[in-house]
């Protein structure tokens, strides 16, 4: 029998607040899980689905990317992942009577969690020109609808095709072929609004734009560097791979305006110390910075090292930098430059703090360092991970076990998706390889990323709009430029396995295309098939779903493909794309073809556990940049300023949240239950500004161009973050985030260090 969905929408202005909590996981975390998982599975569902969730024989997480252990516990995911896991498979139907009962105006005044909490798509749907009601269509129809809007434009590049990062490699790999033979490199992707600036900066000094570490490396490290980012609710399994580099000897130093319980305490759900017991003290120093300025801290400890090395020997690996690298004098000369004031205001830190900090580093001859969004989503962010590459190299710690960059990705296959092409500025020698694989020339120039597919959508640039998977609009900065923009789009279409926001934020006609999920069994006409995915440390593996999906009218997003793009380019089509909808094994073939590391891809992921795809500079200290070598980088120290009476402010995720998708309420580790609408302010800030704990502000954000926007009926919670800084949910906050406010060379929306002053308000 179906689970009722909630009656009606909450509200989320109002929470109840107590002290935030310094540890994560433990028994409440159990619980946790049960109760989320049993709402929408049931008891058995639950039982039977948990069991297979990142297992050898089993489905890969459609939560974050983090990588598995080759020895796995039977439960091996995370509070988290089970909420994501529960959420696609509910027992809760989006049928065509609810859209016959629940026009778009109304969707509209819905909130993101109600709208997720509705349940499973399971009919196509088409919103026509001028209805006020989505209504079922046929798949043939649909796809008629989708050729008959692309083939109306003038140009290929009038087409905008998104991507969401739990898309497969397979679906992954035909989508930027279909896009590219219908002829546009339009393929903007959700790792534009994260981790470009990692990709940028890690391309230019090392010549890879991904981590140079496998999870074995962190078990081995002396010393981990964790900054801007927080495992205890983005990437809980995490805290399991710190929890045994602490018992292995490692250091932690923890780098984030706001304590995060996981980091402080984790109590592992997996052993009866962690279930019992006190659990286990991960951080030996914590660093509150202010936002922005960890580029500044790690240039200061890189002339600390500089100058260690100056009556050390050994504090400069200086065999490894003289054979290895390249730009060490630039870099040194402005390292040694660096000035103390600048630093500690830029930090908010104390010399001592930063002393004891060198200390640490000079102890370890293994040094990893990993960051998420923390560092990626400011104006400067790019220089910033530069400087961390610069940190590592000084030391010699990349190419060595133990060592090396750890970007740590979101979405359970957004690396995966940018390896398969998923990419608006492709490598000359990925289209060479199409080129020649496909018969067909690929378009060469450049096309647009997320922020500059915004701007063709509203200028009326581009037309089409087509999403594979995600909530773009919610996801998107600047919320009224960009509902704006797609309204002004001739069609959009989502392939979508759950209602968001999205699908009521239209374009003149829409498309709403239910897919199966990772949990469901996808059975083609050559028989069951499973995709494959690449985790955060590339590692690629096969998914494979167990249940029955949701609905008999679903079709997986490869035969979604496959069917739109025979509809769309027709039998002058050379690709075969009716054999790649039967055979998933096909389209790997093809992408062994293509794609360096993917050679003999079928038999690789038929091993257990996958196999890891090649890395120069980890596997042979090789470095593939324009110099042949890895490049120190020497760039000026970049750092937000604030004028007085205003607060730096960053976007950040509640605990019952994975990206837009809201599974609750509540931030448990920060002691917020029952409401999102809330800003975290340092208690002496918040005095400052004359706001009481419990009282309610709108929070306008100001920019360098004397625009402002506005988010309205906040309530402040006086909160230990740095002084000067202030935090909130989003999406609820990211129209305080103009449309043009970027990471220089990433163009990264800067969402981590949004200046704001607070207006005493109401509720919203």
């Amino acid at each position: 029998m179906a689970a009722k969905p909630p009656a009606g929408d909450p509200v989320q202005d109002a929470p109840e607040v107590a002290a935030p909590q310094h540890a994560a996981a433990g028994l409440p975390a159990i619980g946790h899980t049960l109760r989320i998982a049993q709402r929408q599975m049931g008891v058995r569902r639950t039982a039977l689905t948990l069991l297979k969730v990142n297992q050898k024989n089993g489905f890969d997480c459609p939560g974050c990317a983090w990588p598995e252990p080759d020895k796995r516990h039977k439960a091996e995911f995370c509070e988290n992942g089970a909420k994501a896991v529960a959420e696609e498979a509910t027992l809760r139907r989006v049928t065509p009577e609810f859209f016959a009962a629940h026009p778009v105006a109304d969707l509209a005044t819905r909130s993101g969690y109600w709208l997720g909490q509705q349940g499973r798509l399971t009919h196509p749907m088409y919103l026509p020109e001028g209805a006020a009601s989505y209504e079922p269509v046929t798949w043939e129809r649909a796809f008629d609808i989708i050729a008959e809007e692309l083939r109306a434009l003038a140009d290929p590049d009038e087409a905008v095709f998104y991507t969401s990062g739990r898309t497969s490699n397979e679906a992954a790999f035909l989508y930027q072929l279909f896009a590219r033979e219908f002829g546009t490199n339009n393929l903007p992707d959700c790792s534009n609004m994260c981790h470009e600036s990692s990709g940028s900066a890690l391309t230019e000094t090392l010549g890879v734009g991904k981590g140079s570490v496998l999870l074995d490396d962190l078990h081995k490290a002396d010393l981990i560097i964790v900054a801007g980012q927080n495992p205890g609710t983005n990437h809980p399994r995490m805290l399991s791979a710190l929890e045994r580099a602490k018992a292995g000897g490692a250091k932690i130093i923890s780098i984030n305006p706001l304590p995060e319980a996981g980091l402080e305490r984790f109590k592992n759900p997996q052993t009866a110390r962690g279930l019992v017991g006190g659990g286990t003290a991960l951080t030996d120093l914590f660093l509150q910075i202010r936002l922005g300025g960890d580029q500044a801290l790690f240039r200061a400890l890189n002339r600390l090292i500089l100058e260690a090395a100056d009556t050390t020997p050994g504090a400069v690996d200086e065999e490894f930098v003289r054979e290895h690298t390249h730009g060490f004098e630039e870099f040194a000369a402005a390292a040694r430059a660096a000035d103390w004031d600048e630093t500690l205001r830029a930090t908010g830190l104390t010399r001592a703090e930063i002393d004891q900090a060198l200390r640490m580093v000079l102890a370890s001859r293994r040094t990893i360092v990993c960051w998420a969004m923390g560092l990626t989503q400011h104006k400067h962010s790019v220089p910033t991970i530069r400087e961390v590459v610069n940190f590592l190299l000084l030391r010699g710690n990349v190419g060595r076990p133990g060592a090396g960059v750890c970007p740590v990705r979101g979405h359970s296959n957004v690396q995966g998706d940018r390896t398969m092409g998923i990419f608006e500025r492709p490598a000359p020698e990925f289209l060479d390889a199409l080129e020649r694989e496909f018969g067909f020339a690929p378009p060469r120039e450049h096309g647009l990323d997320v922020v500059r597919a915004i701007r063709a959508l509203r200028d009326g640039q581009a037309k089409v709009f087509f999403a594979m998977g995600g909530n773009f609009v919610a996801a998107s900065p600047d919320t009224e430029v960009t509902e704006a923009a797609m309204r002004r789009a001739r069609l959009t279409v989502h392939v979508s396995t759950k209602l968001n926001r999205s699908h009521a934020v239209t374009g003149a006609r829409a498309l709403i295309l239910p897919t199966l999920g990772r949990t469901e069994r996808d059975v083609q006409g050559g028989g069951e098939q499973f995709v494959t995915v690449e985790d955060s440390m590339g590692m690629v593996h096969a998914s494979r779903g167990r249940l029955e999906p949701a609905s008999p009218g679903l079709l997986s997003e490869p035969a979604i493909v496959c069917r739109l793009a025979r509809r769309v380019l027709g039998p002058e089509s050379r690709t075969p794309w009716e054999e790649f909808e039967k055979d998933y094994g096909t389209i790997r073939d093809r992408i062994a073809a293509v794609i360096p590391g993917f050679e003999d891809f079928n038999a690789k992921v038929s091993r257990p556990g996958g196999f890891a795809l090649p890395h120069a500079p980890r596997d042979s200290r090789s470095f593939p940049t324009a110099t042949g070598k890895a490049n120190f980088t020497a760039a000026p120290v970049e750092y937000p300023t604030v004028p007085e009476g205003r607060l730096l402010l960053q976007t950040l995720r509640s605990h019952d949240q994975y990206n837009t998708t809201i599974y609750g309420l509540d931030d448990r580790y920060r002691g917020i239950k029952n409401g999102r609408r809330v800003v975290l302010v340092h208690p002496e800030d918040a005095r400052e500004l004359g706001l009481a704990d419990g009282s309610y502000a709108d929070l306008i954000s100001e920019w360098t161009d004397g625009s402002e926007r506005r988010a309205s009926g906040f309530r402040v919670v006086h909160y230990p973050t740095a002084r000067g800084c202030a935090a909130s949910y989003y999406p609820e906050t990211n129209v305080l985030v103009p449309l043009d406010a970027t990471a220089d060379t990433s163009n990264t929306p800067a969402s981590k260090s949004v200046v704001v002053r607070l207006e005493p308000g109401g509720p919203a």
